[in-house]
């Protein structure tokens, strides 16, 4: 997905739409549906618009597409689970889900001889959700990690 398309997933999937995310921004429905229309050639969203329709709507699909776009991962540094061997089990079936999921978009690619750009881009996404889901689970079980032993010093050396 590029960040063009998630600027406009985010505006339209918002509650209310444009109608109601645009004054919000600080904007009118009619200049935010034009920022987030991916074919207009002007009126396009700036780093400030993204952020900001971030924030209000808690969809990250922009920063996650420009992420991806460049070869990173985004992942969140809080979390409102509390570290857990269960925590860590859950995260580590997503993980397997998740590996399957790449293996079944390869798959589908190859199976008629041909490699689509679409296909790429589904493949690229399966992989970025794979990684995510590696980091979050290290994050994780870092949480569970128990601190080093302090060590002792010496008396009257």
């Amino acid at each position: 997905m590029t960040p063009e398309d998630a600027f406009h997933a985010t505006v339209h999937g918002y509650p209310g739409g444009c109608e109601s995310l645009g004054p919000r921004m600080g904007m009118s429905a009619a200049i935010l549906r034009a920022k987030a229309n991916p074919n207009a050639e002007r009126n396009h969203p700036t780093l400030a618009d993204a952020d900001k329709a971030m924030g209000l709507t808690g969809n990250y699909a922009v920063l996650h597409a420009l992420a991806s776009n460049h070869s990173h991962v985004c992942i969140p540094v809080d979390s409102d689970v509390a570290p857990s061997d269960l925590a860590v089990l859950e995260l580590v079936t997503a993980v397997w889900r998740s590996h399957g999921d790449v293996g079944a978009a390869v798959d589908a690619t190859l199976a008629d001889g041909r490699v689509e750009a679409h296909e790429v881009s589904e493949i690229r996404q399966a992989i970025y959700t794979h990684i995510q889901g590696l980091h979050h689970m290290l994050k994780r079980i870092e949480q569970l990690q128990e601190p080093a032993p302090r060590a002792m010093g010496r008396k009257g050396a």
